[in-house]
C-alpha cells in the first residue's frame, strides 16, 4: 500500500456547515431551499476569491479547496472540471463523535465527486473515553481500507485533539498552557493511536503549534515506520491574522510539512461585511484573494528561508 502525498499544499477550507448556519447567518432548525442557496452563494464568493488569487499568481499546482457536498456540490464539479485539487469532508457536522455524514452511503458520496482527497474532522484525544476512541477507530479503518483500497481519493485527517478537565487542571485552567505544554504530545500519541488502529492518513491536518520542535515530533509520529510520503499541514483554527502566521512560520522550516489549510481567517471578516451590506461582492472576493495569497506567500518565504 502507497501512502503519502509530500507535494506542497496551500488549502482554502470551506466545508463548514453547522458554524455557517448559526454563527455566520444565524439559523437553527432546518434549513428552507432559500436559506441553503443563501448558505451556497457565500460559499461561491470563497471560490471566486480563490480563483482570484490563482489568476493573480498564487500556485495552481500547489493550491486547493475544501468544500462540503451540502452547500458546495456545484463548487466541486467546478473544481474538479477546471482542474483544482479538491477534498471534501466525509465526517457529520458538530458532533463530538466522528460518524459518517451519509452513513454506509459514504462511498457512493465520495465517489460522486471524485476529489483529490476525502477529509475527516476528528476530536481524538488519547487520555479521554477509551470507547468512544475504540468506536471512532473502528469507523475510520473502514474509511482508511476503503480509500486505500477500492477509492481514488487520498485521505486528509483533521486531527482535533480537545483538553480534558484533568489536562487543563494541570495547567490551572489554562488553555494556552495547554496548547504550548500539552497537547503537542497527546497530538503525537494520537496520531500513533490511530495508526496502530489501521487508520492511514495521507496528509496529517494539524492545529497549529508554537514550537519546532513540537512540530519535529507530529512529523516523527507521521512517518514512522517508513511512512515516510505522509504530509502534514497547519490549520488555522480561526486564529487572528498574526497568530496564524507564527504558526505558519514554524511549520515551514521542518521538513514534512508541505502546507496549510487556512479557513476562517481568510473568509470570514470579508463575508460578515458583505453579509452586513458594509462591503460589496467584488470587494470581499479580492480581500479573500489578497488573504490567501499572504498566507501562500508567507509559507513559500518561511519554507524558502530554511
Amino acid at each position: 500500500m502507497n501512502i503519502g502525498y509530500d507535494k506542497p499544499l496551500y488549502i482554502q477550507p470551506f466545508d463548514h456547515r453547522g458554524s455557517f448556519q448559526t454563527k455566520l447567518f444565524g439559523w437553527k432548525g432546518k434549513l428552507s431551499d432559500e436559506q441553503t442557496a443563501d448558505i451556497a452563494a457565500s460559499k461561491q464568493v470563497i471560490y471566486d476569491g480563490f480563483k482570484a488569487a490563482i489568476a493573480a499568481g498564487a500556485p495552481k499546482e500547489k493550491a486547493g479547496i475544501l468544500v462540503d457536498e451540502q452547500f458546495g456540490a456545484a463548487i466541486l464539479h467546478d473544481a474538479v472540471a477546471n482542474g483544482y485539487t479538491t477534498a471534501c469532508p466525509a465526517e457529520k457536522s458538530g458532533q463530538d463523535e466522528f460518524d459518517f455524514e451519509y452513513g454506509k452511503e459514504f462511498a457512493k458520496h465520495i465517489e460522486a465527486f471524485d476529489p483529490t482527497f476525502c477529509k475527516v474532522l476528528v476530536r481524538y484525544n488519547p487520555e479521554s473515553d477509551e470507547a468512544m476512541n475504540r468506536r471512532q477507530s473502528g469507523r475510520l479503518r473502514e474509511l482508511s481500507d476503503y480509500l486505500h483500497g477500492k477509492g481514488r481519493s487520498l485521505f486528509m485527517f483533521e486531527l482535533l485533539v480537545p483538553a480534558e478537565k484533568e489536562q487543563l487542571d494541570r495547567v490551572k485552567g489554562d488553555k494556552k498552557a495547554y496548547d504550548v505544554e500539552i497537547r503537542p504530545g497527546l497530538m503525537a500519541r494520537a496520531i500513533e493511536e490511530l495508526q496502530d488502529a489501521g487508520v492511514e492518513a495521507d496528509v496529517w491536518k494539524i492545529e497549529g503549534l508554537d514550537r519546532r520542535e513540537d512540530c519535529e515530533k507530529i512529523v516523527a509520529a507521521a512517518h514512522r515506520n517508513n511512512r515516510d510520503e505522509v504530509g502534514c499541514i497547519i490549520l488555522g483554527r480561526g486564529e487572528n491574522d498574526e497568530k496564524v502566521h507564527d504558526w505558519l512560520t514554524t511549520a515551514a522550516t521542518v521538513p514534512g510539512f508541505i502546507g496549510f489549510a487556512v479557513g476562517r481567517t481568510v473568509f470570514w471578516e470579508p463575508l460578515v461585511g458583505l453579509l452586513e451590506k458594509k462591503t460589496t461582492r467584488e470587494e470581499a472576493v479580492a480581500e479573500i484573494a489578497r488573504r490567501y495569497r499572504k498566507f501562500v506567500d508567507v509559507f513559500e518565504s518561511a519554507k524558502g528561508g530554511r
